[in-house]
């Protein structure tokens, strides 16, 4: 049987259909309920109650049931929390107060319910409220079926995580055992803004990124990251642990920004967890568990959850951030002498990415149509590097502007180009990313005058290899490449040729390794290409001429296609 959208036991609905014509009001209701389970808030009022006779009565009463994506919504199987409970104990963790922040059906709360003896109080949160009394009705059952079990004091609020004040909580834990367990969701602050979705936190700059980062992807964050470090932050002083089911990238993030969010925590683990058998999706995740309140240490031990392998020990060393500690390859560590750029960003694939047959264009709407040539380039994008040389492509870009925020306007003077154009700006006016907004019709990003150097060197920013791609002119034309790739350019055969066979030395390619981390969404970013100081790579491998002056002063090309 279902009650407000939640399943029940025989023993629940039988304990309800008994004891419900006793209940005279909420308080009374809530007294008893909180003898049988220890739930302080089974009831939130009078019309509660009456809906639950109702049904029990056989009148259907139903509650709306909210989109599973819009909350990140993965539920933790009981034999996964009841593992990750008994590891704990294992461990020597013996909390007096237990948190779960995102609570769902109860999973973990029954878990520790049945592991740990010493809990007083229990606090579970859970924004849907078919989820609360899924978990109430889940913990009235566990004590129907252990009447022998202590019952600590447990409340299960229906609120959402980003609103909920955690004053009331931090003054009953005082020198009380804390352990803030759970399973946070698995969504993107993007995502859910894509969706909509009004389950969000406080519009911040969270990253506390710069400019055009704060617009772009590295304004973005998962949820779970900020729900993380806002736990950690309002409860780093109280004796405890936190564990917690998160994705590996989250778990990335805040071991590479504890210099900066200085938070007061120690013995990072990163448990490995097989994601597909426990959840059935594909992504990367693993058991984050720490200490609160300690002299913060700046490294995380991964391992194996379910045979506690030891893998590595990544974090920082000597003011370097390193995916394994264990690495001797920071020889190269330092600055590129070169500015690595990311490729061309349009978001408006339909229009801009085009093809030619030899007499006209078409594109992926199916349009065969004409342009002026010069603003139509080669493209490549991540899967055309899986080579050490890029081989031609068909694929071709409108490239229509020289420089990020110059006034497209110009394009009017080109009348096949600027027809093309118009006929979709539709589709321009309705790009979702911010970055476009205030800005010129048809603008792009990641062009400026590195675009239009002839040889590049590039790199997939998306596959997990680490070899760089040289990339030659066609047809006489610069290539462009995607925002999904990283590049140099340079003005000379010479040149690429000469940093090409640097970068792809196998001290790059080990340096590359020890720094870059394999569940990322992106292995090889900005940040880490930057990283590499070729220099020394040169000294390295024995190089007995020098040509990064010469290639640090070239003249930039001078264009003339606008």
């Amino acid at each position: 049987m279902r009650l407000f959208d939640a399943s029940i036991s025989d023993s629940v609905f039988l304990f309800l259909k008994k004891d419900i014509k006793t209940w005279a009001t909420v308080q009374s209701a809530n007294a008893k309920l909180c003898h049988a389970c220890g739930i302080t808030n089974f009831f939130c009022n009078d019309t509660e109650i009456q809906q639950i006779a109702s049904e029990l009565n056989g009148i259907n009463y139903s509650v709306v049931c909210e989109d599973r994506a819009e909350y990140g919504d993965f539920q933790t199987n009981q034999s996964l929390t009841q593992q990750i409970a008994t590891q704990l104990k294992r461990e020597g963790i013996n909390p007096q107060i237990v948190i779960e922040p995102t609570c769902g059906k109860g999973n973990f709360i029954l878990s520790v319910l049945d592991t740990f003896e010493n809990v007083e109080r229990i606090y579970g949160i859970e924004i849907q409220k078919k989820y609360t009394w899924q978990a109430k009705f889940n913990v009235l059952d566990f004590f129907l079926n252990n009447p022998n079990k202590t019952k600590p004091e447990i409340q299960i609020v229906n609120s959402s995580i980003f609103e909920f004040d955690y004053q009331t909580i931090k003054k009953t834990i005082g020198e009380k055992e804390l352990l803030i367990i759970g399973n946070p969701p698995w969504v993107t602050n993007s995502a859910l803004g894509v969706m909509d979705s009004k389950n969000l936190p406080k519009k911040s700059n969270f990253k506390r990124q710069k400019g055009l980062d704060a617009m772009t992807g590295k304004g973005n964050f998962d949820i779970a990251e900020y729900i993380t470090i806002d736990l950690l932050q309002n409860f780093g002083k109280c004796k405890g642990n936190m564990a917690f089911l998160v994705k590996n990238t989250v778990i990335k993030n805040i071991v590479h920004d504890l210099p900066k969010l200085k938070l007061l925590i120690a013995g990072l683990k990163k448990q490995n967890i097989d994601s597909k058998k426990e959840f059935d999706v594909s992504v990367d995740a693993s058991l984050f568990s720490c200490q609160l309140n300690k002299t913060t240490e700046l490294s995380c031990l991964e391992s194996d959850f379910y045979t506690s392998e030891v893998k590595c020990n990544f974090g920082w060393l000597n003011g370097k951030f390193l995916s394994n500690l264990s690495c001797s390859c920071n020889d190269i560590d330092g600055v590129s002498p070169f500015e690595w750029r990311q490729g061309i960003k349009h978001d408006c694939s339909k229009v801009m990415e085009i093809e030619f047959d030899g007499e006209c264009y078409s594109n992926k709407l199916g349009e065969r149509f004409v342009i002026e040539e010069a603003f139509a380039f080669p493209l490549l994008k991540s899967s055309d590097l899986k080579k050490k040389h890029a081989e031609p492509t068909r694929k071709m870009v409108i490239v229509t502007q020289k420089y990020v925020g110059q006034n497209t306007t110009y394009i009017q003077k080109y009348p096949q180009l600027y027809e093309y154009l118009n006929r979709h700006i539709d589709l321009f006016r309705n790009r979702k990313s911010s970055i476009y907004k205030g800005k010129c019709d048809f603008s792009i990003f990641g062009v400026g005058d590195y675009s239009f150097k002839p040889y590049k060197i590039a790199i997939s920013g998306l596959y997990k290899t680490f070899h760089f791609c040289l990339v030659k002119p066609q047809n006489n034309k610069p290539v462009m490449l995607d925002d999904t790739c990283y590049f140099i350019g340079f003005d000379t055969l010479e040149q690429a040729e000469y940093v090409w066979d640097l970068l792809n030395s196998v001290f790059v390619t080990d340096f590359l390794k020890s720094i870059s981390f394999k569940d990322s969404k992106r292995m090889i970013t900005k940040e880490v290409l930057m990283r590499i100081d070729l220099r020394r790579v040169a000294i390295l491998k024995g190089e007995k001429k020098d040509m990064f002056g010469c290639i640090n002063n070239q003249q930039e090309i001078q264009l003339s296609l606008f």
